[in-house]
């Protein structure tokens, strides 16, 4: 299983057309007056402290002594400092950041990685684990086989470790939690959709099912691992990382996976799909919560693309925003 498409695109009766804008006029309405002023179109008033000062950041701009919108984001703050995050731009990485990714290029003694950043990251050999963690240093024998570790077109995970002023970073997979992935499904979301949290290693064991959530908007959702690896000798190491090495390593095991599996697999990644289109944040509890109502709405799983579907999962989280409000 491959890459799936970024976006899914529904075709809409007229009735659920007008279905899917009165759901959404009600999530609107449900955020309420405190958040109208974190989200601005093109040329919206961005309301400021004139009287002590502000400073104008990227995607604003003064017209007639107001400050304006230049592009479609969230109003960010920073002490005095106003800018505009645009909703649809490539991945901003942050130090630390877990990615997934693709290697596009073999170059000496590095990979090239596409992260859905501004430009490939640089995964050098010497910040990666070597076969069996052995520590020491890299030879010209380990450059020569650095196919045998990643080759093009091999998708893996990683975390960000540096970043520069030319736009450039830096990965590293030194820890047995990131490495090669293999025998799942790849889907592609909007980065700013992917919930920043403490954990983006995630087993969901009662479907058999786990997931990696990048930071740059790339998910990638595998069978879970026959067995737990040992991580370290470190009893409080091995507590904190045993899931997520877990997670990173299930995937060089070329295990069989069964029809159902292979099923909730695909199940799970064309959730993940709807929720992007929809706009909603990606993150465990949103993923199992529209996972089990397409259970028992009885959707098939070939029907998950189908606008009645889509427009369920709105009409759902406008009810479900309206009761909390």
């Amino acid at each position: 299983m491959g890459d799936a498409m970024k976006g899914a695109h529904f075709r809409l009766s007229p009735t659920q057309k007008q279905r899917l804008l009165l759901a959404q006029e009600r999530c609107r309405d449900a955020a309420g007056s405190v958040h109208s002023s974190a989200f601005v179109n093109v040329g919206d008033t961005i309301p400021v402290d004139y009287e002590n000062g502000y400073l104008r950041g990227h995607g604003t701009q003064v017209v007639d002594g107001q400050l304006l919108a230049t592009v479609c984001g969230v109003v960010e703050r920073v002490n005095k400092l106003v800018s505009v995050r645009p909703l649809r731009a490539r991945y901003n990485p942050e130090t630390g950041d877990v990615v997934v990714g693709r290697v596009t290029e073999v170059a000496p003694k590095r990979w090239k990685v596409d992260v859905n950043s501004r430009q490939d990251a640089q995964l050098m050999l010497s910040a990666v684990n070597l076969p069996g963690g052995i520590q020491r240093r890299r030879t010209a024998t380990d450059e020569l086989n650095m196919r045998d570790l990643f080759t093009e077109n091999d998708l893996i995970s990683a975390e960000v470790q540096t970043l520069h002023q030319d736009g450039s970073l830096h990965l590293h997979t030194r820890s047995l939690k990131y490495g090669k992935l293999e025998s799942g499904q790849l889907v592609k979301v909007a980065p700013y959709l992917i919930k920043r949290l403490k954990q983006h290693f995630h087993q969901l064991k009662q479907y058999g099912v786990q997931m990696i959530l990048g930071c740059n908007g790339y998910v990638w959702i595998s069978a879970l691992p026959q067995s737990t690896p040992d991580i370290a000798t470190d009893q409080k190491r091995a507590n904190t990382e045993s899931l997520e090495a877990a997670v990173g390593t299930a995937d060089s095991q070329n295990v069989e996976i069964s029809r159902e599996l292979r099923e909730r697999i695909c199940r799970l990644a064309n959730v993940v799909r709807v929720l992007g289109a929809s706009g909603f944040l990606i993150h465990p509890d949103s993923i199992v919560d529209t996972y089990e109502a397409s259970l028992s709405w009885g959707t098939e799983l070939k029907h998950i693309f189908s606008g009645e579907f889509y427009v369920r999962v709105v009409e759902r989280d406008a009810e479900q925003r309206s009761k909390k409000g």
